[in-house]
């Protein structure tokens, strides 16, 4: 059959299925069940009444148990809600509020401010900079993380620059994990605002596939060595942990920094939802039990990134390219005129990541970009929107001579 007579028949079965955000399943969300039973106290480990209003940092303990994780030191880490997202946001707001440490002024002073974005990207954190009205620059990504020669180029030569935004393993959507020398290259580099913050969103810290996971370097400890203690604010969360909707979250940086973000936050809270701290230390223990229970995770979704891989590969051959994650929540997939697959794809019932949105204000400049979330669907309704995919790509290939 012709890729005109296959989309036909794909549209005539009336599919409505959905690709469009890294959701855990309802399997995923099953394997933490038990919190929702948990804590069987609520007096955290040095006498702290969870019930209570206090502790703006979070709970010792918990602390604690994700900083190995997260390579952050416990007394510089800070637990929030259920969004890493928010605390983000909550990050830019306080800067153009207070002036962060080493800032001559506060942001919102400054007659511009500019972000650089490795591309592609978290469309929520382009979504982010954008509301503020922040001019962001796209860099290439590579297979060891951003380009740096574009990087440290931008950052010694224009005070302007003031963020960059990372998401340093398994990233989304591409699934790299980035290299020890990127990690120095970011840690060491010059920059010309001395107020100058790398957004280091550790969203999937340990979300592995494999045995063997990547290995990420510590870029908060690597800038402290070079001088730049206060570069890096370091994000995550358990939104893809535990329950996406009532997990914790963590902001993480140098002594400096941290006091100035308790200090905004302080304005805002009298304390975090400390019952849900105890339960989670309750129900994950230790790092041990944190890294088992994501093994179980794994061995969901795993089947699931192992299906798409082996459908494109059949269905494809050379008229596409896509990553292999070792691990987190994504696949990038590159195709001439993206945006038409995606159309295609929508008007037989399978939606997707707008085109572009993997990209500043939502414009690739290549149009190649679409990104793939396989986490949430079962088996056999991936492999069905898959299957589609694949046919609208040949679709348009087939059409575009």
């Amino acid at each position: 059959m012709t890729a005109q007579a296959d989309y036909a028949a794909l549209v005539q079965r009336g599919l409505s299925l959905d690709l469009t955000r890294g959701k855990p399943s309802p399997r995923q969300l099953d394997l933490s069940d038990d919190l929702l039973r948990l804590p069987s106290s609520y007096r955290a480990a040095d006498g702290t009444d969870g019930r209570n209003y206090g502790n703006l940092q979070g709970l010792a303990e918990l602390r604690e148990l994700f900083a190995p994780l997260v390579q952050v030191p416990a007394g510089q880490l800070v637990v929030g809600g259920n969004s890493s997202l928010a605390m983000m946001h909550d990050t830019i707001v306080h800067a153009l509020l207070d002036p962060v440490p080493g800032a001559a002024r506060r942001w919102v002073e400054e007659p511009e401010i500019t972000f650089l974005c490795p591309v592609p990207g978290y469309d929520r954190h382009f979504t982010i900079t954008e509301r503020f009205g922040v001019t962001m620059v796209p860099v290439p990504m590579t297979a060891d993380g951003p380009d740096m020669d574009v990087v440290e180029r931008l950052v010694a030569a224009d005070p302007k620059v003031k963020g960059m935004w990372c998401v340093p393993k398994y990233s989304n959507p591409s699934g790299v994990t980035y290299s020890d020398e990127t990690v120095r290259r970011l840690a060491a580099m010059p920059a010309a605002a001395p107020d100058f913050r790398i957004f280091w969103d550790n969203a999937y810290a340990v979300h592995h596939l494999t045995d063997t996971p990547d290995e990420l370097t510590d870029l908060l400890a690597l800038a402290a060595e070079h001088g730049n203690a206060d570069r890096v604010f370091v994000y995550a969360s358990t939104s893809k942990v535990t329950l996406a909707g009532s997990g914790v979250s963590f902001f993480g940086s140098s002594p400096a920094n941290v006091a100035w973000f308790l200090r905004n936050t302080a304005k805002q809270s009298i304390g975090p939802d400390k019952i849900n701290q105890l339960r989670h230390v309750e129900f994950l223990r230790d790092p041990a039990g944190v890294a088992a229970h994501m093994r179980r995770h794994a061995e969901l979704i795993g089947p699931k990134f192992e299906m798409v891989d082996k459908v494109l590969t059949e269905r494809l051959g050379d008229l596409a390219t896509w990553t292999s994650p070792r691990g987190g929540y994504f696949i990038s997939l590159e195709v001439p005129h993206a945006a038409e697959v995606v159309a295609r794809a929508k008007a037989a019932g399978i939606a997707l990541t707008p085109a572009g949105a993997t990209h500043p204000y939502g414009k690739d400049p290549d149009d190649r970009t679409i990104r793939i979330a396989p986490t949430y669907p079962e088996l056999d309704e991936l492999e069905q929107a898959i299957e589609g995919l694949a046919i609208c790509v040949r679709l348009v290939a087939e059409e575009r001579g």
